[in-house]
């Protein structure tokens, strides 16, 4: 049996244009296995530089830069040179928009 949504349970979501495409590109980013497991752990060891997610996971130096690149331009993390080393943590502020969109969806 199929069954139709009422009017007013269509989808009231006021989003379009570049906040859209930032919406999509965070979930895109959270679709990847490993870039999920290094969200996990960025979560209770804010801070880690390259060297402890790789020790974390048993995946290459080179593959954790191109996955935390790509949680970077997604806006999920963000972070700060120390020395010759790069210290990562969430991008709170993303991660609140992220909140309050979503929480409009669902």
């Amino acid at each position: 049996m199929i069954m139709q949504a009422s009017p007013e349970a269509c989808c009231t979501l006021d989003i379009d244009g570049a906040e859209q495409e930032k919406l999509i590109t965070m979930f895109k980013a959270l679709g990847n296995p490993i870039r999920f497991e290094m969200m996990k752990f960025l979560i209770t060891h804010p801070g880690c530089i390259t060297a402890d997610i790789v020790d974390y996971l048993p995946i290459a130096q080179a593959t954790v830069s191109q996955h935390t690149k790509v949680l970077r331009q997604a806006g999920w993390v963000k972070g700060t040179e120390v020395g010759t080393a790069t210290s990562y943590c969430l991008h709170e502020e993303n991660i609140a928009w992220f909140r309050e969109v979503v929480g409009e969806i669902f």
